[in-house]
């Protein structure tokens, strides 16, 4: 392990000079999980001019079912959500109110890196409003965490369309405690939380005149867009210009984890190259655990960290010491955690998501794992043989039914297009949609679906 340190913190010193320039600038993607090893120290200083003393938090007794009459559906729960309004010109001029729209992680885990909303606050003299989605943060039904998740009859109430009409109630609520009836609404999120801006926009345009939807792949839904052209694609394209080299290893790595892995004492020698912090129980759980890396280091991609590059040079630096292909994958590894005891504490299993889960045991990967296997299935997450991944065909009925054994209930794999649309999209948003904005960057991996 000892002899890839070396090249690795070449690797670091040529991007950490670069961050010596951009640090200031650098901006955390929102909804998703917090970087690990070496980007920890860069966040902390990239939110150095938050300030929370401009934010005030209140909870509003949010209708447990919007869409039924039944007795239970008039229960109620806490819903968070947080203003600021330093920068508001009032409802006096009838100054806008930008909100933004939380999705699969707790509000105080985003606010501070939405540095969008008050940058342009300032400008717009907005009101800043960010509301929690139901099931996520302080936001819980049935009074606790462990009563919301118990089965799917307390977890039937957590899905979007709920979401949706929680946001409206609360904006409704914000708006007549402000007397800021005529105080044009803009919604703004990303990933998840851009598709639920841009759906809020479709299903309440007497509430929000606009929306911002970045990052948000609402066409990766029901075959809309294949693989071949999804998010792996991405991912692979970006690692591609990245360095060929680099892409090339990756794609060997796969088939020779698994000669590994199918001889004798295989998966005991695979934790020791890759310095697990326990033992191997398959080999998947080490490909999925790489390849969830690689999915990361795409979709985070921020010019002033690089990750991708920061994976890619730690591969190809360790091509001056050694041929093997697996010890080029651990200096990659090496070069985005940083220089630990053990690595992949946490394998991840494919059965239970279909999308880009934290980690083994936070609210995020529990809440969004529900969310997968009741009505957010995207089979763009399937890999084809384009990919420096190894392939993967996605069996829509063998996920219905390890759904339906994980919970109870089975999917419903074509809900979300026909509940929001998404065939022929550019037909339907002309006919009864406007101002939606739909911001990407060309790397980022869900370009392709938003």
């Amino acid at each position: 392990m000892n002899s890839l340190i070396g090249p690795v913190l070449q690797c670091l010193v040529l991007i950490i000079s670069r961050l010596a320039i951009t640090s200031d600038s650098l901006h955390i993607p929102r909804l998703s999980p917090i970087r690990s090893g070496m980007f920890r120290s860069l966040q902390s200083e990239a939110l150095s001019a938050f300030d929370p003393s401009e934010y005030e938090t209140f909870y509003y007794n949010q209708t447990l079912d919007h869409f039924n009459f039944r007795p239970d559906s008039f229960s109620t729960f806490q819903q968070k959500y947080v203003i600021n309004s330093k920068y508001w010109g009032g409802s006096n001029v009838s100054a806008p109110i930008f909100a933004y729209l939380g999705a699969e992680v707790s509000l105080d885990s985003v606010i501070s890196y939405t540095g969008f909303l008050p940058e342009n606050a300032n400008q717009f003299q907005a009101l800043l409003i960010y509301i929690e989605h139901r099931y996520y943060g302080e936001s819980i039904p049935f009074g606790s965490r462990t009563e919301a998740f118990q089965n799917a009859s307390t977890l039937g109430y957590f899905n979007s369309a709920q979401a949706l009409a929680d946001y409206a109630e609360i904006l409704v609520h914000v708006k007549t405690q402000l007397n800021a009836e005529h105080s044009p609404v803009i919604v703004i999120g990303g990933s998840y939380g851009g598709m639920l801006a841009s759906w809020f926009r479709l299903k309440y345009p007497h509430i929000a005149l606009g929306a911002l939807a970045s990052s948000a792949p609402i066409l990766y839904f029901d075959d809309i867009i294949p693989p071949e052209n999804g998010y792996l694609s991405i991912v692979t394209k970006d690692f591609r210009e990245a360095s060929e080299t680099c892409y090339q290893t990756i794609k060997q790595s796969w088939s020779e984890i698994d000669t590994i892995a199918s001889m004798p004492d295989g998966l005991s020698n695979l934790s020791k190259i890759f310095h697990t912090c326990s033992p191997l129980s398959t080999a998947h759980h080490l490909k999925y655990s790489l390849q969830l890396m690689y999915m990361r280091a795409a979709q985070f991609d921020d010019p002033s960290t690089n990750p991708v590059n920061v994976i890619c040079c730690g591969i190809d630096g360790a091509a001056s010491l050694t041929n093997d292909t697996l010890a080029k994958i651990f200096a990659g590894l090496v070069a985005i955690e940083g220089n630990r005891s053990c690595y992949l504490s946490n394998a991840p299993s494919r059965s239970s998501t279909n999308a880009l889960p934290s980690s083994a045991n936070d609210e995020t990967s529990e809440g969004w794992s529900w969310q997968a296997c009741s009505e957010m299935v995207m089979s763009v997450f399937a890999v084809g043989n384009n990919t420096m991944f190894q392939p993967y065909s996605f069996d829509v009925q063998s996920y219905i039914n390890n759904c339906k054994a994980q919970y109870g209930v089975p999917s419903r794999p074509n809900w979300i297009t026909t509940y929001y649309g998404g065939h022929d999209i550019k037909l339907t948003l002309y006919r009864f949609a406007s101002n939606i904005i739909f911001s990407n960057g060309l790397r980022d991996p869900y370009s392709s679906g938003g």
